[in-house]
């Protein structure tokens, strides 16, 4: 099988290979590139140096602003993710009635588009403001909390699952001897099943931590950055500055281009450190 595998390695890769340059690296050097210049569209581009990252960091204080509160965010997001995902599968992984049932209902808010969800949590936020005289758009807060909210409806089954899996592969063999050995049941789960089960947790604090990073559509749905853009996270900032304002198409490229980048340093170093985590144990 693995002589076959290598000998037609080519068959199984190329089809991803040329869709990722296709979909991905040439559009990308294209954007870089674009980040350099001012336009309307790609043909009439004028290179104009580095004035729109200029302008991104010192004539554009909403970019900031926005990045400051994706961070925010994307924190609170992971942190509160994680931990619940890590608790219900801690329950359902418990020798109980209807847990594949429990299971399918937490997983599914993970099935509806982010469009959808946005509206949908739009009716049931501002249902609730109203008997304070409130609304999502009265105050960027407000959003920034529904936002939160939202995504932690949305992606805590899909975490669940992952730690689920991982938990059921930790050996009960080790958990009989941590309980022989006086254990209790808080020390067996901070020294037996958390280090055994570090692959999961790898992956999911990288799978929240991007998502939560580059949130678009639920936050145009929900919100759409009102008031005043002060709900806006990165992403939908950096599409109101490219379709919304004219001659900021550049300005536009160059905030997406530091924003790759940032995503990509951030996500790194959680995975270099997660790792080392597994390593260890």
């Amino acid at each position: 099988m693995q002589r076959t595998l290598r000998k037609y390695w080519a068959v199984f890769t190329l089809p991803t290979l040329v869709c990722f340059i296709l979909a991905f690296f040439i559009p990308f050097i294209m954007g870089f590139g674009l980040s350099f210049a001012k336009f309307t569209t790609i043909v009439d581009a004028k290179f104009v140096g580095f004035s729109n990252y200029i302008k991104a960091f010192s004539g554009d204080a909403s970019f900031l602003s926005a990045l400051g509160r994706s961070l925010i965010f994307t924190a609170a997001c992971v942190v509160l993710i994680n931990l619940f995902g890590f608790t219900l599968a801690l329950l359902l992984t418990r020798k109980m009635r209807g847990t594949n049932v429990f299971r399918t209902i937490f997983f599914m808010p993970n099935l509806i588009g982010g469009i959808v969800l946005g509206y949908i949590w739009q009716l049931i936020f501002n249902g609730v403001l109203a008997k304070f005289n409130q609304t999502l758009t009265t105050d960027g807060k407000y959003g920034i909390i529904g936002l939160i909210i939202l995504m932690c409806w949305q992606m805590t089954g899909y975490m669940m699952v992952i730690y689920i899996a991982g938990l059921q592969n930790v050996s009960p063999d080790l958990i009989e001897a941590a309980q022989i050995d006086g254990a209790s049941a808080w020390q067996t789960l901070i020294h037996v099943k958390i280090p055994m089960v570090m692959p999961s947790i790898t992956i999911c604090m990288f799978m929240t931590l991007a998502n939560s990073f580059k949130l678009f559509d639920q936050n145009l749905a929900l919100t759409n950055g009102a008031p005043d853009d002060t709900s806006a996270l990165v992403a939908l900032d950096i599409f109101k500055t490219f379709y919304s304002r004219t001659g900021y198409e550049g300005v536009g490229q160059a905030k997406a281009v530091i924003f790759t980048i940032i995503v990509a340093v951030i996500a790194f170093v959680q995975l270099h450190a997660t790792r080392e985590k597994e390593v260890e144990n």
